[in-house]
């Protein structure tokens, strides 16, 4: 049954304030207008029927809603991008992280970004039926990224250590070992192991994983005994694996089709998050700029059991020492699944180079640990059963005083936090439309929900049904 609406709306696109207002150069004058027709177009599109129950001319009206709302976000943070973001951190003297920043604005500038409330609305349905506001979300961060002052404050600002992690720190620094829930970490003669524990989903991620592997990661960076981080997936439960260790099956597409996965709590962050401290370390200081340094950095070895999908493959550019079970293996299944495989398509082009790095993402290459080509991102490859010991001896040699130098400068030129930060901008808006896009819709419900039934690999693939 149709849901009732406040009006047709024919009527509801006549109480639009007319067309969008032209940007006069002055910051304090253009913002009342521009936020004036935001919101306006906001309550329009919110007083419509839901997206599954629109006709085709209420979609087409959505549509040119949306489309003009985009327009004028993008013109009005093209020109105040750096303005809007001194505001939102009293004059870069503050440090929110993605989800408080983008909370800020949305109560500085109403109809720029969605508010929490909306956010938390469009989490309750599934992908299918969202209105797509993170879209918005996608063209603010785009934005305030490109802007080099306010890019690198931001970087940095996700850069230090979470709450949660502070708060666990003394506890795991007395007994070397945190139960973070869905991970762990262990400390053993300097050695912290950071273990993802989704045994229902095959280690899939979503965005409480990644909560829990930014706090593990944080905590191994802030403990002084933890010399060396070794990033391992635990013991499973799933039928097809029971007993073994597990790397990653990448993201959790059942989560995704039930709309559970976020752009700010699970694409962005963990990006900008726990994989980027795998990279850079920590930021503990407060002071501002574009020269600033990582504060807290140390090597990580990643020992892949049994296989690393998507974004699990993602993650081991970033690591120093890769070790894989001579059994396990690799994909990107970034077209299957309809998104974009996070910061691997810039990585993996120095290490695996343009050809092999467009065979992985566009045509899906899977590699077994013993190819040639695997050699290129993976650097040791043991029996199973000598995983324990050769991770040990791995991270063992890492814990070296020369290490942390020399693993500063090759970031320094493989990475260069310029080139990241231009990347995460364009990244924050391409993956908010894919993960709205009718394609990746498409994808979950003819592809992976179907295989989901058929059973035995369906784990392997980013979990089970729910």
């Amino acid at each position: 049954m149709r849901t009732p609406t406040l009006a047709a709306p024919a009527v509801l696109l006549r109480t639009a304030p007319g067309h969008p207002p032209n940007l006069s150069g002055d910051f304090a004058r253009d913002r009342g207008p521009v936020t004036a027709h935001l919101e306006s177009v906001v309550r329009i599109v919110e007083a419509m029927p839901p997206r599954t129950e629109r006709t085709a001319a209420e979609q087409r009206d959505a549509a040119a809603l949306h489309d003009e709302a985009s327009s004028l976000r993008r013109r009005f943070l093209a020109a105040y991008a750096e303005r809007i973001y001194a505001e939102l951190t009293d004059g870069l003297t503050r440090s929110p992280r993605l989800e408080e920043l983008t909370g800020l604005a949305a109560a500085h500038f109403p109809g720029l970004v969605p508010t929490r409330a909306q956010l938390a609305a469009e989490s309750r349905h599934t992908q299918r039926n969202k209105e797509g506001w993170e879209i918005a979300v996608g063209i603010f961060l785009q934005a305030v990224l490109n802007a080099p002052t306010a890019g690198n404050h931001l970087l940095r600002s996700m850069l230090r250590p979470t709450a949660r992690a502070r708060a666990a720190l003394l506890d795991y620094q007395l007994t070397g070992h945190a139960d973070l829930g869905i991970a762990t970490v262990t400390r053993e003669d300097g050695i912290a192991q950071l273990e993802l524990c989704n045994a229902e989903f095959l280690n899939a991620e979503d965005d409480a994983a990644v909560e829990a592997l930014e706090t593990g990661t944080d905590l191994v960076l802030l403990d002084p005994a933890s010399h060396v981080g070794v990033l391992r997936g635990a013991p499973q439960s799933h039928p097809a694996y029971a007993g073994r260790r597990v790397f990653s099956a990448g993201i959790n597409l059942t989560h995704l089709y039930h709309g559970d996965i976020s752009l700010l709590g699970f694409l962005l962050r963990r990006e900008a998050g726990y994989i980027a401290k795998f990279v850079r370390g920590l930021c503990l200081d407060d002071t501002a700029g574009d020269g600033w340094w990582p504060d807290a950095d140390k090597p990580w070895v990643a020992a892949v059991d049994a296989f690393a999908i998507g974004g699990g493959m993602q993650i081991l550019p970033t690591m120093d020492r890769v070790v894989a079970a001579d059994d396990s293996w690799f994909s990107l299944p970034a077209m299957e699944e309809g998104l974009v495989p996070g910061v691997a398509n810039m990585r993996l082009l120095h290490l695996t180079g343009s050809r092999l790095t467009r065979r992985l993402i566009f045509w899906g290459r899977k590699l077994r640990a013993t190819d040639p080509e695997a050699s290129l991102f993976v650097d040791e490859t043991v029996p199973a059963d000598a995983m324990d010991g050769a991770v040990r001896a791995a991270a063992g040699h890492l814990d070296h005083p020369a290490v942390g130098a020399n693993r500063r400068m090759l970031n320094l030129v493989e990475e260069p936090l310029e080139l990241f930060r231009r990347y995460l901008a364009q990244y924050a808006y391409e993956q908010a439309r894919q993960l709205h896009s009718p394609g990746l819709i498409t994808t979950l419900e003819n592809t992976w929900i179907n295989r989901n039934r058929g059973g035995a690999d369906a784990g392997a693939s980013g979990g089970e049904k729910r």
